[in-house]
């Protein structure tokens, strides 16, 4: 993945607010990078823009060779439904379906067989095996993100972007999280892109970046 020139500014009453300004990173197959920050520096921005989920005011996003706006939006939904998994610190969990049928759904959609099993399989993994029929009304803050973790886990993708992942989860779900997280990077390549505040995770990752006022600042190896 490569951002060239990313920037994206909001124009109000107030004038115009610049989040990310003429913003260059890349990111390799196979990496784990996390992504730092204050809270208003731009890096939840960066993260939906990297994804295709926002338009930039300006530069471009390669995402496996392809300029990801240069698509249509149908055309990066497609782009992102084979290759990216996306875990929101919203959760973003349908109310209307249960755990299992959350998880369930992106796996229905790409055309998985054996969808219920591998869903079942992924919510045991992250402790949700006896949780698999409620509704996201009927479960914890922290249930519902390891609903959406599962959800990001289940269509086994090329690039996982996670939201502040473990905000919500007690200290020791959130280190069966991690190791999940870099099972997959390990086992099956997986790039991970993760905006975190957890230094047990961000320790973990072999790059970090820090962004301040929309910038780039540093680039920082993990452990040094």
């Amino acid at each position: 993945m490569r951002a060239v020139a990313l920037t994206k500014q909001v124009t109000s009453d107030g004038g115009t607010l610049t989040i990310l300004d003429n913003l260059e990173l890349e990111v390799f197959r196979g990496e784990s990078v996390a992504i730092l920050g204050t809270s208003g520096s731009g890096k939840s921005t960066l993260l939906g823009l990297l994804a295709g989920l926002d338009y930039p005011t300006a530069g471009k996003v390669f995402l496996d060779g392809v300029d990801l706006f240069g698509l249509d939006e149908d055309g990066r939904a497609a782009l992102r439904g084979r290759l990216v998994g996306f875990v929101f610190q919203s959760f973003q969990l349908l109310p209307a379906l249960t755990a299992l049928e959350n998880v369930m759904l992106p796996l229905e959609l790409a055309g998985r067989p054996g969808a219920r099993g591998e869903a079942m399989g992924v919510l045991e993994r992250v402790g949700l095996g006896e949780r698999l029929n409620h509704y996201p009304r009927q479960l914890s803050g922290g249930e519902q993100q390891r609903v959406a973790i599962a959800r990001a886990f289940a269509v086994h993708p090329k690039l996982l972007m996670a939201d502040e992942p473990t905000g919500n989860l007690d200290s020791a779900t959130g280190a069966r999280i991690i190791d999940l997280l870099f099972q997959l990077n390990a086992e099956e390549g997986t790039t991970l892109i993760l905006v975190t505040h957890d230094e047990q995770l961000t320790g973990r990752c072999q790059r970090r970046m820090r962004l301040s006022g929309g910038a780039l600042l540093e680039v920082v190896q993990a452990g040094v």
